[in-house]
């Protein structure tokens, strides 16, 4: 069989990696040189913790064996299985992490509760003010700005993959072609469309009500830190943001512990994972009405700055990069992904939200099953 992959992002590359894995021919276009959205603009994070229970908390598993299978293949992901602590410096907090580890589905994630003294002994680099942090094992982190081109290179050496930058897909040719905008047509027993946060043009074209949004972000990465982060962390803002924490203990810390005003207004958490070179990604924010701002905002990033060293105890390095992104999210957040067959063999996968670099091989490996790959 012969597929045609649109979009090279994570998505995209993981349903190309899934195709050649069960054999198939793949060609794989890409409108730039290499993809330049919300697959190059996150934290890297294999994140289990905060998963609603159910589909994703499955998906999210899934995809956390399948990252690590293709890690262990494709040593330059820089996966690593290095869990996360959510750190808890309020009794409101504290009250939060105890009611998650009620949960049915406590231990498929490897919830932990560590008091300050273990939370050190995991992570020496936070040495700030903590009653303690709630652990997941089944947490893990890669390197997304080299991701892509990595599993690339991975498909390249197996001989059944070919890689076209540079190419705008611009037409969907009866049920299993595709044109790009070099005049070029690429036919395929199946066609399958990652167009990320491109929602216009072709895409709306091909699926008009699609029940996909795009959300923005600003994030940051420091120089060097100087040591060790042994685990991604969160702050306690976090538990407000993903629906494993919902709940009564929930109500309450959002009643007794409003954010402050800037991290409300931006709909922020905190999350930090260390990259291979020593510097920490640092994020992040939401913001969900459109028309988005053309340029980043200091307010976010000073919060940001703030929680990061009282959660290290220490003055943060510099930081020398900022940026946005936007990344398409299902309006129902519920659901993991926008899964859609438009034409005959023509298949749009889109909408997975801030869960896409987490649930990416699972989403790639159910659509193959669906479309009998």
């Amino acid at each position: 069989m012969r597929v045609i992959v649109v979009g090279a992002g994570v998505l995209g590359s993981m349903h190309a990696w899934q195709a050649v894995e069960r054999g198939h021919e793949v060609v794989h276009l890409e409108r730039e040189s290499e993809a330049r959205g919300a697959s190059v603009r996150n934290f890297g994070l294999v994140w289990v913790s905060g998963r609603s229970g159910g589909e994703e908390l499955d998906t999210a598993l899934r995809a956390r064996e399948l990252w690590e299978e293709i890690g262990a293949r494709v040593p330059e992901l820089g996966f690593r299985a290095n869990g996360s602590l959510t750190a808890i410096r309020t009794e409101a907090e504290l009250a939060v992490a105890e009611q998650a580890l009620t949960r049915a589905d406590a231990a498929a994630r490897g919830y932990r509760l560590l008091d300050a003294a273990e939370t050190r002994a995991a992570n020496p680099a936070l040495r700030g003010k903590l009653l303690g942090a709630l652990r997941c094992d089944r947490d893990a982190a890669v390197e997304p700005r080299t991701a892509q081109p990595a599993l690339r290179a991975a498909l390249l050496a197996g001989g059944r993959y070919t890689f076209l930058p540079g190419r705008e897909v611009r037409e969907v040719i009866g049920g299993n072609a595709v044109r790009d905008d070099h005049g070029d047509v690429h036919t395929g027993d199946l066609v399958i469309l990652c167009t990320g946060a491109w929602l216009g043009g072709l895409v709306r074209e091909l699926a008009p009500e699609l029940p996909v949004r795009r959300v923005r972000l600003q994030m940051m990465q420091t120089d060097p830190l100087g040591e060790e982060l042994t685990t991604s962390v969160a702050d306690g803002d976090s538990f407000r943001y993903y629906p494993a924490f919902a709940g009564d203990a929930l109500e309450r810390l959002k009643a007794a512990q409003p954010q402050p005003p800037v991290a409300a207004e931006h709909k922020m958490q905190l999350l930090m994972v260390q990259r291979k070179d020593g510097g920490l990604t640092i994020g992040d924010t939401h913001e969900y009405d459109h028309p988005f701002g053309f340029d980043v905002v200091e307010d976010p990033y000073d919060h940001l700055v703030g929680v990061a060293e009282e959660l290290l105890g220490r003055p943060l390095p510099r930081v020398r990069r900022r940026w946005a992104g936007v990344y398409a999210q299902c309006v129902d957040t519920t659901r993991v992904v926008h899964r859609e067959r438009v034409r005959d063999a023509v298949w749009l996968v889109t909408g997975p939200g801030g869960r896409g670099m987490t649930c990416s091989p699972a989403i790639a490996e159910t659509t193959a099953e669906l479309a009998n790959l």
